[in-house]
């Protein structure tokens, strides 16, 4: 059975190491697709599928129409910003 991976990008320095390590590690029966969502697409696939696996974050992968745990609740939060003192003065 096909391996599908779908792998989300801002092509920046972060999330492209994540990308090259997918390709090398997917075998002959995987099927890597990557997302730039920066360029988006000219059909807006990459919005859908990020709504579809509700990605925050990037980089991210899905495998078989699964988020990796590791790219989940990955969210800037406003309390977080707040107990960190983000827009009080100094």
């Amino acid at each position: 059975m096909k391996q599908k991976i779908e792998v989300f990008t801002a092509g920046c320095p972060v999330c492209e190491p994540i990308v090259q390590m997918v390709k090398e590690m997917a075998c002959d029966s995987c099927e890597v697709t990557v997302y730039n969502v920066v360029e988006e697409c000219d059909s807006k696939v990459c919005v859908d599928k990020m709504n579809e696996y509700n990605v925050t974050s990037l980089p991210a992968v899905a495998v078989n129409g699964n988020l990796l745990s590791c790219c989940k609740d990955r969210v800037v939060s406003k309390d977080e910003l707040i107990a960190a003192g983000v827009g009080k003065a100094n």
